[in-house]
């Protein structure tokens, strides 16, 4: 996505910054006053993904949302740094670089992944993670998908040929309706934008290209904060069963199960999604003390 044509009319354009941090150029948005607390969207996404939930959250905690390496607006700056470890790693690098002490992680998806691994960099009161990616395919797919996305990231006009296509509304519709959730012409809009754009396609296929879940599945014992998974039950994405799996071997880990949204449940009830941020805030907070 490029900064000059294309910020000015993504959602909340007006709080956002651009941030130099080795080796990636971030964009960052940043809102409200108070603790800090940070949100992470998924593989695909951006910012935007939490449009609504960020004023939501903004009277309560300073909110700093960001775009994932590779993804809209901010610039890959290394092709190697894609897997969870070094997301995280280079996350938590930006955070010290400014300063900010999030005492709350919130993440999406493969965000939510990346929230439990940053509690090892970082040390929030809090995890709250949205129908998390915390299981790889299962059976071939997670030998052959993974090396589809390397090899269509390796292969030169692959991201311009599926970002022509893909960034058609009828294919965006579809492929959102799959997940399970609703959506409306604005959402759909957005991801078409995302979607026909070479430089975020590129960097979604590179993030599932070195996407391995073994990172995050060996260590469950190790996240230790007080997580919450919130689920939406009709998820097409990531079946729900996949949270109340990992949150069996995660201690200090509670699962709310939402009947009727899917795996977008943020975008699609932003209302639910803050008031089970704020709530579960409070609670990790009474235990902290």
């Amino acid at each position: 996505m490029d900064w000059n044509r294309d910020l000015p009319s993504w959602p909340l354009h007006e709080i956002s910054q651009r941030i130099s941090c080795p080796p990636h150029d971030w964009h960052v948005q940043i809102t409200g006053s108070g603790p800090e607390i940070l949100l992470l969207h998924g593989a695909g996404a951006s910012t935007h993904s939490w449009r609504h939930v960020i004023p939501l959250l903004a009277d309560r905690f300073r909110v700093i949302a960001l775009d994932l390496p590779g993804h809209a607006f901010t610039r890959l700056g290394a092709r190697h740094r894609s897997g969870i470890p070094a997301m995280s790693e280079d996350i938590a690098a930006l955070c010290k670089q400014e300063g900010w002490a999030p005492c709350g992680l919130v993440g999406h998806s493969a965000g939510g992944a990346l929230s439990l691994k940053l509690t090892h960099h970082l040390d929030p009161d809090f995890v709250v993670a949205i129908n998390p990616a915390l299981a790889n395919f299962d059976g071939a797919a997670g030998v052959v998908f993974p090396a589809l996305a390397r090899a269509a990231s390796m292969t030169p006009f692959f991201s311009t040929t599926f970002s022509a296509i893909s960034g058609r509304p009828n294919q965006i519709r579809r492929l959102l309706a799959s997940t399970g959730s609703r959506f409306d012409q604005e959402s759909i809009a957005l991801y078409a934008r995302l979607a026909s754009d070479r430089d975020h396609v590129n960097g979604v296929l590179r993030m599932m290209a070195q996407w391995d879940m073994k990172t995050i599945t060996k260590q469950f014992g190790t996240f230790t904060t007080p997580t919450l998974f919130l689920v939406g039950d009709k998820d097409g994405t990531v079946p729900p069963a996949v949270s109340d799996k990992a949150a069996a071997k995660m201690p200090n880990t509670d699962v709310q199960h939402h009947a009727g949204f899917g795996h977008l449940l943020q975008e699609e009830a932003p209302d639910v999604a803050a008031n089970a941020i704020l709530s579960f805030a409070d609670r990790a907070g009474r235990a902290a003390v």
